[in-house]
């Protein structure tokens, strides 16, 4: 499995920007998919997750009503649209895997991700 993720650069705050992920190697294109970020000195945290057929999405409050994440299964890819970006949104951002196919409760923790991408970095200048 291999994840690739792109689009990520350097953008002035409230600019914004589109990362994509596009799968290779999954058994099925309706796993769960998700977008996380890790900034320097800090852990991993959840951005956002959509499931296999996109009817359920779910946000961390931080970017709530500024980003989007959405899918093309036919492609095998994911997006996130960034928009209103924030300096505190600067990060190295990854994709990931879940190979379940329906959002459960509670916060998406990294550890139910299977596959991770190499990560693309976003930087947000004030």
């Amino acid at each position: 499995v291999q994840l690739q993720a792109c689009g990520g650069g350097l953008v002035q705050a409230g600019g914004s920007l589109r990362l994509s992920c596009a799968a290779s190697g999954l058994t099925y294109s309706t796993y769960i998919m998700g977008w996380f970020r890790q900034a320097p000195g800090n852990e991993r945290e959840f951005v956002a997750t959509i499931s296999g057929s996109g009817g359920s999405i779910r946000y961390a409050e931080s970017v709530k009503g500024r980003f989007s994440i959405s899918r093309d299964n036919a492609k095998n890819t994911i997006y996130l649209q960034m928009n209103n970006l924030k300096p505190d949104d600067t990060a190295v951002y990854y994709c990931a895997v879940d190979r379940r196919f329906t959002l459960y409760g509670g916060i998406p923790r990294s550890e139910e991700y299977d596959y991770w991408g190499q990560g693309t970095q976003v930087t947000v200048s004030s």
